[in-house]
């Protein structure tokens, strides 16, 4: 089936589908990824077109194959301490001038769970594996968060780990798991994991010190920047901090979040 093509007019439903369930804009240039990762789809099902794809998940009758176009439309590329400024920046000013015993970070697009047990580690190095901090865990696909509960990787993702932490925190695979690492069981219940659209109203999260929202922004239209950063803005404590990445801006965003350096800011 590789030689069904992807028209214009099927490339704005899937604009317009993938914009309205998760406020990603895709432009022009998102076409050729549109038809690789939906393409098996098709095969899978055995349509003739992407229009006949479009119609099936859009008919309520497959609701499992829907969240599986969701999940094929984001993007998820991560990787173990991802910008490792932003983990030298929470662990040398942020924790040492906590003001409350209790710290809570979310991880709010974690794709497959580098970034969030990144965090994980900073947190235990810091405040030790037995201390008063949390972290949520978060993403609009189930399939990701499935691979991140987990906490299986290959070893060739741990290059960006420090060695201190690798030792400390993850476990070599032998046997089957051969080639693989395991991130340890305690690291791994300190963190809890959920699905989030943050592209409709929260659910009850609580409050958080720090949120890491990285590599989200970059695929949003203005408006839904905005409506978004309001969002995050909610559950952000006063004087906590909010890190995107370094491609990322608030530029023209209104809110009370103050860049305090590219990419690093601050509410109130």
């Amino acid at each position: 089936m590789d030689h069904i093509t992807l028209s214009d007019r099927e490339f704005q439903q899937f604009r317009t589908f993938i914009y309205d369930k998760a406020g990603i804009h895709l432009s022009d240039a998102k076409k050729p990824l549109v038809w690789g990762r939906l393409n098996k789809r098709l095969s899978h099902y055995a349509l003739a077109s992407f229009h006949d794809y479009f119609q099936l998940i859009t008919s309520g009758h497959y609701p499992d194959e829907l969240q599986q176009a969701i999940d094929l439309l984001t993007t998820n590329e991560t990787y173990f301490f991802r910008e490792e400024e932003h983990f030298e920046y929470l662990a040398g000013q942020v924790l040492p001038a906590r003001r409350a015993a209790r710290f809570a970070l979310w991880s709010a697009a974690c794709s497959t769970g580098e970034e969030p047990y990144s965090l994980a580690m900073t947190l235990a190095e810091s405040l030790g594996l037995s201390g008063d901090w949390s972290v949520l865990a978060s993403d609009i696909s189930a399939r990701v968060l499935a691979t991140a509960r987990t906490g299986l990787y290959s070893l060739e993702r741990s290059h960006n780990i420090p060695g201190g932490y690798l030792k400390k925190y993850c476990l070599r695979g032998i046997d089957e798991y051969d080639g693989r690492f395991l991130v340890n069981k305690t690291l791994r219940e300190r963190v809890r994991f959920t699905q989030i659209n943050l592209n409709r109203s929260l659910p009850n999260v609580g409050s958080f010190d720090v949120i890491f929202l990285r590599n989200v922004l970059i695929y949003f239209d203005q408006p839904t920047k905005q409506a978004v950063i309001q969002r995050i803005s909610q559950v952000l404590k006063p004087g906590g901090f909010l890190f995107v990445s370094h491609s990322e801006s608030l530029a023209g965003i209104t809110g009370p979040l103050k860049m305090i350096k590219p990419s690093i800011y601050r509410h109130g």
